[in-house]
């Protein structure tokens, strides 16, 4: 994977974490994660983001299950150290400090 493309991934692992953690039981669907990063200008495919969700679970960083044809990612304790600077995991950015 070259450079930009590490750091693009990087970028959208953590962008995906923070989003989550501000969610309702800090969790949610693909299809909501999806529309959340474009928020951010970061457009990725909802296929980037169903397998990013298998890299974040599998890391232990969220937990995942299929719930009506979509998966549902809830954000673990390990992610919400993550998301909030506390912890750093390689191949997820390091969040900028909240305003």
């Amino acid at each position: 994977m070259s450079g930009i493309a590490q750091a693009w991934t990087a970028a959208l692992r953590i962008t995906m974490l923070r989003l989550l953690e501000g969610l309702p039981g800090r969790a949610a669907n693909e299809s909501i994660l999806t529309d959340g990063v474009r928020a951010y200008a970061i457009m990725a495919s909802r296929d980037q983001i169903a397998a990013q969700l298998a890299w974040l679970d599998e890391a232990g960083l969220v937990t995942s299950e299929e719930v009506g044809g979509l998966t549902l990612a809830t954000l673990t304790q390990r992610g919400v150290d993550v998301a909030q600077g506390i912890a750093q995991h390689p191949g997820v950015k390091r969040p900028s400090p909240k305003a």
